[in-house]
């Protein structure tokens, strides 16, 4: 593409920060540590999760960068950013997670495939760009649509860069054409990332941005949109990223029966502690972050001390001084942080789970949602704590 190429080696990475915990460096792949994570509403994006498949594309000019907008469409376009930037600009609080977070956990209880994250590969930023609805209107489809007169219900996102899964191909991933058009999804062609312009490995110079999805359908370094019937038939979408019951094995999977994950349910960790910790008498603050996907709050964070069998309900908030409400008034596709105080004993297993506002909860135990992929791991989050001479 002209203005923005896709590397096929890793000679030119941008730089990092040096206290991510890598846990791939080619491609590469990044988490920062949990007490970095909620120190703040925002995420510093030196701190937001870095999730890469391939080398980072690299803009040799921004002049000449554009996405084209093809398939079951009357008229296609070719967008630069000039007419992006001239779309009204659109900023949304939105938390992305991928669909691997606290997949270590999970592999402690059978083996799975996958990138090992802990419980960091999640953050919360405040994206601006132009709604995908209006971008499509500039191609003849009107806002609220469900399909297109040529038959298209899907927009598939195509990026730059190159894929060992794809056979060296683009990353690329749909949404339905009734979400992309929805102007309450909210869908940005995101060219800002926390008031500045997105940097390489967050998708420079532009992005999309599905709120209340898992990350993998917000593509970066966007190459290309195609109005589809049906949805995209990448790797990403049809090989991986789906939800199978514990039965299922390497052996009598059938990618087929289970449709490409979307909305993430409700999630929640613990970050103000890790997972054995020795401590000083006393109180202790138990400090964690609680999401849910599709645009639902959190209604409720619970949290225990004594492995779950009795329970206080945390304090939550979004920005400081500013009181979380459980509906649309509040951002409703960022996450929450909570806080409780609690007496430790001398030995303890603390616990803490979310209930959203659709009365989803997290279930108690991994083995329930044990999958071969490693994926949504949202069951109660517990670590360990004794009380010691000192603290570590």
């Amino acid at each position: 593409m002209p203005g923005l190429t896709a590397p096929s080696d890793y000679k030119q990475e941008p730089p990092r920060h040096p206290a991510l915990l890598i846990n791939s460096k080619e491609p590469f792949n990044a988490e920062p540590h949990r007490s970095a994570l909620i120190s703040s509403y925002v995420t510093p994006v030196d701190f937001f999760y870095k999730r890469n498949h391939g080398p980072i594309p690299i803009v040799d000019d921004i002049q000449r960068y554009s996405v084209s907008i093809t398939g079951l469409i009357g008229n296609p376009k070719e967008l630069y950013m000039k007419d992006i930037w001239k779309l009204p600009k659109y900023t949304v609080a939105a938390t992305l997670q991928c669909a691997g977070n606290r997949r270590t956990a999970m592999s402690k209880t059978r083996k799975v495939k996958g990138v090992g994250w802990d419980i960091c590969a999640i953050g919360n930023a405040v994206w601006s760009g132009a709604k995908l609805a209006d971008v499509l209107e500039l191609i003849g489809i009107p806002k609220s649509s469900q399909i297109t007169p040529s038959g298209g219900k899907h927009v598939e996102f195509v990026s730059i860069d190159k894929c060992k899964e794809e056979n060296g191909g683009p990353y690329k991933a749909s949404i339905p054409l009734s979400q992309a058009t929805n102007p309450e999804a909210d869908v940005l062609l995101a060219y800002e990332m926390n008031g500045e312009s997105l940097n390489r490995d967050h998708g420079y110079p532009l992005r999309v941005i599905v709120p209340g999805v898992i990350g993998a359908r917000s593509v970066k370094w966007l190459d290309s949109i195609n109005i589809l019937a049906e949805e995209c038939q990448g790797f990403f979408m049809q090989k991986d990223y789906k939800m199978f019951p514990p039965s299922v094995n390497w052996d009598n999977i059938n990618w087929s029966t289970r449709r490409p994950q979307m909305d993430f349910p409700v999630q929640s960790a613990i970050c103000s502690l890790e997972d054995v910790n020795v401590v000083k008498p006393g109180k202790i603050t138990i400090k964690g972050y609680a999401v849910s996907g599709g645009g639902r709050g959190i209604e409720r964070v619970d949290v225990s001390i004594d492995g779950g069998k009795s329970w206080v309900e945390a304090s939550k908030f979004q920005k400081a001084g500013i009181p979380y409400i459980s509906d649309s008034s509040s951002d409703k596709w960022a996450w929450v942080l909570f806080e409780a105080e609690a007496d430790i004993p001398e030995s303890a297993e603390i616990v803490a789970k979310a209930v959203d506002t659709a009365a989803n909860v997290q279930p108690e135990n991994v083995e329930v949602i044990w999958n071969l992929r490693g994926i949504l791991n949202t069951s109660w989050h517990h670590v360990h704590v004794r009380v010691g001479r000192s603290s570590m």
